[in-house]
């Protein structure tokens, strides 16, 4: 599987002076920043660290198996067990996991350092104090907010309306991801949730913890998970407990995958991509949840408040990533944690300068930044077929970077 984000694709500078080469050594001299991740090793390129960050691969090629007990609780144990003690057995399973992550949470900022330090190091290179650049997101908006959430069983389809509803009184719209073939899913629902301008998107196929068994177990799924996409009119997928593997989703006939996320140790499988952006994944753009998600935030680490999604928005606001939250109309249905959410959408409305919008159109737009042919007019840059693209401008700052002690950059619009 080849990954399409280069340090030049992600910046999308506007500078002819600049080459590949440049990029290159660039982003040698930023390799620093990745020191002690297990893909980092003497004589490696950097476009191979950053493929093998975004893919995971770097963990190793176990790192999409799933441990024998953990195959044990999520095929066996987990059917079983009352819906009221599910919680404390997943607790239990995967709290432990954080000690033993390499990568921080809720916040992992190396691979951001990364980047950041990249087109610093371009600048210095070539004695720019400046350099235009193809905006992140549209209207030189300054961060992306995009809510999704899957429906895991009948009991949080029946409250879907109402995280809708919610959601409508404070302007917002989101993704729903239902289980074709978990329960009866409500195609009233569907088309009524269309129609009031949310998404609705695919979730496995049966959610039991068997998709990804073995290649062709998935790839026998797949092809039902397709024809739900089809007859559902949707384009994005997210893998039940995010089990994943890059290279089989590939079958997946799909705009968009929500399965994979920057960092998260409380996951089935823990890891991440590392990155508070979309990045292309193979044929499709992979929108990884850059935020924690409720059972995390509100089960396993207790929080009572929205605290820690607002800490990490505040973080991705500042280097123009993506807040991208997966929460469940499953657990949503406790009083504290809808008042939780609620919380977080106040607080949200409350904050400007971002584009809120729905997954499918994040992941149309980044496809098509990446892709976009810039052009020049009357000695100014123009983005045709990219509706909203503004042109910034990356300055080098004189103090010190955020995320390290050397000069780095910052962007102005």
């Amino acid at each position: 599987m080849v990954l399409g984000d280069t340090p030049a694709t992600f910046w999308r500078v506007l500078d002819e002076r600049i080459s590949t080469e440049d990029w290159a050594a660039a982003a040698q001299r930023a390799m620093g920043e990745l020191a002690g991740l297990p893909v980092v090793s003497d004589g490696i390129e950097p476009l191979e660290v950053m493929a093998a960050i975004q893919s995971e691969s770097q963990f190793g090629s176990d790192h999409w198996r799933l441990s024998r007990a953990k195959r044990i609780y999520y095929q066996l144990v987990r059917p079983i067990l009352p819906a009221s003690l599910r919680p404390f057995f997943r607790t239990l399973l995967l709290s432990r996991q954080r000690n033993g992550s390499v990568l921080e949470w809720p916040i992992e900022p190396c691979y951001v350092c990364f980047q950041f330090e990249t087109v610093c190091h371009l600048l210095t290179s070539k004695g720019l104090d400046a350099v235009p650049y193809v905006h992140f997101w549209p209207e030189g908006k300054r961060f992306a907010f995009v809510l999704t959430h899957d429906i895991e069983a009948a009991g949080g389809q029946r409250f879907v309306r109402e995280v809708a509803a919610l959601e409508e009184r404070y302007g917002f719209r989101s993704s729903f991801n239902f289980v074709p073939e978990g329960y009866r899913v409500d195609l009233d629902l569907i088309g009524e949730l269309k129609e009031r301008g949310f998404e609705v998107g695919v979730h496995g196929l049966k959610h039991d913890g068997r998709l990804f068994s073995s290649k062709a177990i998935f790839d026998k799924q797949a092809g039902k998970i397709n024809q739900y996409l089809k007859q559902w009119g949707a384009v994005g997928f997210r893998a039940p407990f995010t089990h994943r593997n890059p290279d089989w989703m590939q079958a997946l006939e799909v705009e968009y995958d929500l399965s994979f996320f920057d960092t998260d140790p409380f996951e089935p499988m823990p890891g991440g991509t590392m990155s508070i952006w979309p990045f292309m994944m193979g044929h499709f753009v992979e929108l990884p949840y850059t935020l924690p998600q409720d059972h995390t935030l509100m089960i396993t680490v207790g929080e009572t408040t929205p605290r820690l999604w607002l800490e990490k928005v505040d973080f991705i606001e500042q280097y123009c990533g993506m807040a991208l939250v997966n929460t469940h109309p499953d657990y949503l249905r406790q009083d504290r944690h809808i008042a939780i959410y609620e919380s977080f959408l106040s607080q949200m409305k409350q904050r400007r300068g971002y584009w809120h919008d729905l997954p499918c159109n994040i992941a149309r737009w980044w496809r098509q930044r990446g892709s976009a042919i810039p052009s020049r007019e009357d000695r100014k840059w123009c983005i045709p077929g990219l509706p909203g693209a503004c042109i910034g401008q990356v300055y080098m700052t004189d103090g010190p970077a955020t995320l390290s002690n050397r000069p780095s950059v910052e962007l102005r619009l």
